[in-house]
């Protein structure tokens, strides 16, 4: 209010700039005169003048004003640096099956950000996380890694498949976890989430064999298996294709739960924002809500 009175001249004018009527800005002129002790307009019929008080507290107020404007540019200038880019990290299957979709929903609503996506299994995941290089990361493991809070944006259940000329393929009676554990089987390398789940279903059942090959994709496990190589377990997402056409035929098991939550997750105690909040939104059933897991 003293920065227009001081520019104007007049009272009147000082409270048509910033909206509002001349009694109440007289009255917000009145109310900083007692929290001061001082007067610092002096009143006349020919206009509002400062007192030396007044041209003083308006020369502070000045420069706070300044330094809010500096404050505001700069945290603009933050922000749109933040929302300029969106780094992602995410373990295999959810990266080549679920986030492609869930990319293209955010290219619309956020076309000027530019995306990364680091694919990995799901200790590589919270690696990035840790050291910075992600702003969001989705696994596929058990539970959220220590050290980050987590969501889950989808539900997941892996399927035993072999080729249409592996005597599975042709069995008529499940599989038992027993027989499943002890047959060497293609598989992801430790670390990934699809081992993660197969390693903690199968620990009471003598855990697994030896796998037959340990390998770093999903994509390289089903060209194996599709190839004849032995059996594997994979994700129902990755296998939709190979099923439909009988380059692999899913082979039914009993007594064992193999199902598993896929989870965005973050870094502890910091909640995702700007175009990492905006994917989540798109992922979830229930969209921006971002409650902990842990």
């Amino acid at each position: 209010m003293l920065l227009a009175v001081a520019r104007h001249g007049s009272l009147g004018a000082a409270a048509r700039e910033v909206g509002i009527t001349q009694p109440a800005a007289s009255s917000r002129i009145r109310s900083m005169e007692r929290q001061l002790g001082v007067a610092l307009v002096d009143r006349s019929p020919r206009g509002s003048r400062l007192t030396d008080a007044g041209a003083l507290v308006t020369d502070w107020a000045r420069r706070i004003v300044e330094a809010a404007e500096a404050f505001d540019a700069g945290a603009q200038a933050l922000r749109g640096r933040r929302d300029s880019r969106l780094r992602v990290a995410a373990s295999m299957t959810i990266a080549e099956y679920l986030l492609p979709g869930w990319l293209i929903a955010l290219r619309a609503e956020r076309p000027d950000t530019a995306v990364s996506l680091q694919a990995g299994n799901s200790a590589a995941v919270a690696e990035r996380l840790f050291a910075g290089d992600a702003d969001v990361g989705f696994v596929e493991g058990l539970a959220v890694p220590d050290g980050l809070d987590g969501v889950v944006v989808a539900r997941d259940r892996l399927a035993v498949v072999a080729a249409p000329s592996h005597p599975w393929a042709r069995r008529r009676a499940p599989l038992d976890p027993a027989e499943l554990a002890a047959t060497p089987l293609v598989l992801r390398e430790r670390g990934s989430g699809t081992r993660q789940v197969l390693d903690a279903a199968l620990a009471a059942h003598g855990g697994l064999a030896r796998p037959l090959l340990e390998l770093a994709s999903t994509t390289a496990v089903k060209a194996a298996a599709v190839s004849g190589a032995g059996p594997a377990v994979l994700s129902e997402l990755a296998i939709t294709e190979e099923l439909a056409s009988r380059r692999l035929v899913a082979v039914p098991v009993e007594g064992v739960l193999l199902r598993r939550d896929l989870r965005a997750v973050w870094p502890a105690g910091h909640r995702p924002t700007g175009p990492a909040r905006d994917l989540l939104s798109l992922t979830r059933d229930r969209p921006g809500d971002l409650s902990r897991e842990r």
